[in-house]
């Protein structure tokens, strides 16, 4: 997703799901490296829906299965509440953890035969 600029975080109020600094990389073969994702940042607030889009090969699949921590991330944070009691940083849950935080999120993956 390298390129497609940042955003202002909003504070606090109202935010569900704020994403700081994603990195996504994966290695490949011994010394080299995949850049999937790079440096996304972005918050969803109560009542928002989010719509990843972009080109075939781009990371949007990776950086939903980031949020949930499918895999882990290389770097960033994801956290859900910010700023409340019950802020909740994914990036620091234990797998027993994150197991039960997990049902409290949703991805729906667009179906390309329907879409047509």
């Amino acid at each position: 997703m390298a390129g497609s600029g940042t955003v202002q975080l909003r504070d606090d109020a109202d935010v569900l799901l704020r994403v700081e600094n994603l990195v996504m990389e994966f290695p490949v073969g011994r010394h080299q490296v995949v850049h999937a994702v790079s440096d996304v940042s972005f918050d969803v607030r109560r009542g928002e829906t989010l719509g990843i889009v972009g080109e075939s090969g781009c990371g949007k699949s990776t950086t939903a299965r980031a949020l949930v921590q499918l895999p882990r991330p290389t770097s960033g944070r994801v956290v859900l509440d910010p700023g409340s009691d019950l802020e909740i940083d994914m990036t620091t849950l234990s797998g027993s953890s994150l197991r039960q935080v997990r049902p409290r999120m949703q991805m729906i993956f667009q179906d390309p035969i329907s879409s047509l």
